[in-house]
């Protein structure tokens, strides 16, 4: 009971979805999947380091 209202707003959403044509930028999610090839991977490594003294000491 009571999910009339629900199950139409799903239907209508699930419908847009399907009709709707979206003009998708294929290269910008490229990008982001892959990861952008100027961005320097040492930067994470730094930025890891800068944080490492307020980890907790690895137990062997």
């Amino acid at each position: 009971m009571g999910r009339g209202r629900a199950k139409a707003k799903q239907a209508k959403v699930a419908r847009d979805l399907k009709y709707r044509t979206h003009d998708t930028d294929l290269g910008a999610l490229a990008k982001e999947l892959h990861g952008d090839s100027n961005n320097d991977s040492s930067d994470s490594f730094e930025e890891y380091d800068k944080w490492s003294d307020y980890s907790e000491p690895q137990r062997d």
